[in-house]
């Protein structure tokens, strides 16, 4: 009887002292779709990423923080920001099981980038619409280097990838940035008197 309460004990501890490995990493992203390149820089921890893109535009960085259930996009020539809700929609595809997921077959597997990879044919469902996949997961890291339609109308890709702890600053707002729902605001409206 002692033994069983010693390695339940010792069980207990164990699962204490040990907290469940969290994915951290930094990538370089690539998304082709109808024709198009997109390229970024991905830095990641479970409940938050920052994405810094590549592409011309407004938005140079995307700080997505699901533990506070919201996506600043930064405007850096401007010094702003833009707060937008968070939605699933956002969620980054770094996960062995894809969202849905009905059937997983193997049929073969790669080296990408010098990492061993097994190539999955994967199923998934959501409501009545069925998509089909094929998904590159790397053995030696745990992690999805590329994910593709089986139609070739849409890829992602992720290469240089790094497991390494990600600085917390880089899920912060930047000190000197303004949020632009300020300027949302209309000057010209009259306030309103309340308790009239």
């Amino acid at each position: 009887m002692s033994r069983t309460i010693a390695a339940f004990f010792l069980t207990v501890v164990l699962s204490i002292a040990v907290p469940a490995r969290a994915l951290e990493f930094t990538a370089d992203r690539v998304m082709k779709m109808d024709g198009r390149t997109a390229k970024s820089v991905v830095y990641y921890r479970d409940d938050r990423w920052r994405i810094e893109h590549h592409a011309m535009g407004p938005v140079n960085v995307s700080i997505v923080r699901k533990d506070k259930q919201v996506v600043w996009l930064l405007l850096s020539r401007m010094k702003h920001f833009k707060t937008v809700p968070y939605t699933a929609e956002q969620e980054l595809f770094v996960t062995e099981k894809l969202h849905g997921e009905v059937s997983r077959e193997e049929i073969g597997q790669e080296t990408r980038e010098g990492h061993p990879t097994i190539l999955y044919e994967v199923t998934t469902k959501q409501g009545e619409q069925t998509e089909v996949y094929y998904q590159w997961v790397a053995t030696d890291i745990h992690f999805p280097m590329k994910l593709a339609k089986k139609d070739g109308s849409w890829i992602l890709e992720y290469q240089h990838v790094k497991m390494r702890p990600v600085s917390d600053y880089l899920f912060q707002l930047p000190v000197n940035f303004r949020p632009l729902e300020e300027f949302d605001k209309d000057p010209t409206a009259e306030p309103q008197n309340q308790g009239m």
